[in-house]
This record gives C-alpha cells, sequence and structure tokens, in this order.
C-alpha cells in the first residue's frame, strides 16, 4: 500500500492506493502533520511513502517519516514516465513533476494541458510523444483578493463569490468581476492558445478551485481532483522497487 502526500502552501493532501485504486484521501493543516500521518500509519501501515513539498514543511517531519518505510521526495533527479525538456528542471516544482506523471499515467500519445488551480494557476503541457515541454505560472484567485488587499491602501480583503456580471457597481462587485472574469478569460485565452498548435487537445482542469471554475470556462475541460495524488502514486510505483 502506497501512502502520497502532497504539502501545499497552507493545507496538506494525502491519499492511500492500492495499486492504482484510491482507497483514502484526506486534507489538513500542516499544524497537525504527525499527528495525521500517523493515525494513517497506526490503520492502514502503508509500506512506500512519496511527498510532495510545494509549500514549506518542517525538516523534522520528513525525518519522521524517513524512519518508517520505503521514502521518496519528489526530484529532478528520479525516474521519470515522460521526457523532460524544462531548462532549469531543478526549478520545476514538485507539483508540476506530479501533475505531469499522471498526464502520461491517464492520456499516452496525447497532447494534454493540465491546469492546476490553487495558490497559483500552473499550466503544463505534456504532447503527444510524452515530451514535457513547459508552461506557465500566475498568480491564483485567492492570491489576487490578497494582493490587492496588501498591496493598496483602501481595497478590502474578499472572499471569492460567485458572480453573474462584468460591470461591478461597487468596490466589492469590481473586485469580483475584475478577478473571477480576470481568471476565467485567462485560462480560455490559455486553452485557445494551445488549442491553436494543436487540434487534438485533452484539458484537465485540478486543484482547489476547480468546482468554482469548471462550469464558467466555455472550452471542454476534464475536472477532476485527484490528478496530482494520482501522479505522486505513479512516480512512487516506478521509483521505488516492490
Amino acid at each position: 500500500m502506497n501512502l502520497v502526500i502532497d504539502v501545499g502552501n497552507t493545507r496538506v493532501k494525502a491519499a492511500l492506493f492500492e495499486g492504482v485504486n484510491n482507497i483514502l484521501r484526506v486534507s489538513f493543516l500542516k499544524e497537525v502533520f504527525q499527528e495525521e500521518i500517523n493515525q494513517i500509519f497506526e490503520r492502514y501501515s502503508p509500506a512506500k511513502v512519496m511527498i510532495s513539498t510545494t509549500g514549506k514543511l518542517n525538516r523534522k517531519n520528513v525525518k519522521f517519516l524517513q524512519g518508517k518505510v520505503d521514502f521518496l521526495e519528489v526530484s529532478s533527479k528520479m525516474k521519470l514516465p515522460f521526457k523532460n525538456n524544462y531548462k532549469t528542471p531543478e526549478t520545476l516544482g514538485a507539483d508540476r513533476y506530479a501533475l505531469m506523471a499522471a498526464a502520461a499515467l491517464n492520456y499516452p500519445n496525447q497532447n494534454v494541458l493540465v491546469i492546476d488551480t490553487g495558490t497559483c494557476i500552473t499550466y503544463d503541457f505534456l504532447n503527444e510523444y510524452n515530451q514535457y515541454k513547459g508552461g506557465a505560472i500566475s498568480p491564483g484567485i485567492q492570491t489576487r483578493y490578497k494582493s490587492l488587499n496588501d498591496l493598496t491602501a483602501n481595497l478590502p480583503l474578499l472572499e471569492k463569490e460567485p458572480i453573474n456580471l462584468v460591470v461591478g457597481r461597487s468596490t466589492n462587485e469590481s473586485i469580483h468581476s475584475g478577478i473571477i472574469n480576470g481568471v476565467v478569460n485567462e485560462i480560455d485565452g490559455v486553452i485557445e492558445y494551445y488549442k491553436s498548435l494543436t487540434p487534438h487537445l485533452t484539458v484537465i482542469l485540478t486543484g482547489g478551485d476547480t468546482n468554482f471554475l469548471a462550469n464558467r470556462l466555455k472550452n471542454t475541460i476534464f475536472a477532476t481532483s485527484n490528478f496530482l495524488l494520482e501522479g505522486l502514486n505513479f512516480l512512487l510505483e516506478i521509483n521505488v522497487s516492490k
């Protein structure tokens, strides 16, 4: 049984896999990392662990895992199920390695654009020849709300909410319109660009804002919240012997 752990900027997501079957998925704050992971070990006794750290994680927690089982952290030096054409592979985020692994696993010999919507919005492209070509990074929805509040004197900090307007009639409406419509049009624009490069494109939308954005996009996408965790499990399988 495999345990895969994705450490984000505020929360940790963990999942258990038996082969390719996901049998458990949990999410918790980083402050309770050891308590939550201990509960998983006590109940399921996983044999192998893979960890992806996009956000900061106390190294104490990494050492805590290393002493338990076959353990691996995502890095540019691991065996990959795709050809990596990124110019600076050592700077590529662990989450993006995992997403491309999931694309290679689930959509072999296809052109795949994976859009991950979290603190940042990342765009990553795997072509039909199984080559990772790179992508883009932009601020996520909540990051945009926070930056308007942090970098201006008078704009309030708002939480995202569904809107059906373009012309804001108040400051709050204007902020919501600018951010939500801006993100939706950005994503649709990036998809259109990749579709102009290849007529056969599979688009995956994943990450924390998937459900919020999926029905707002005009382009056809496959929405899945489990994609990164599937990629981590695949990387673990091909890098740690049974």
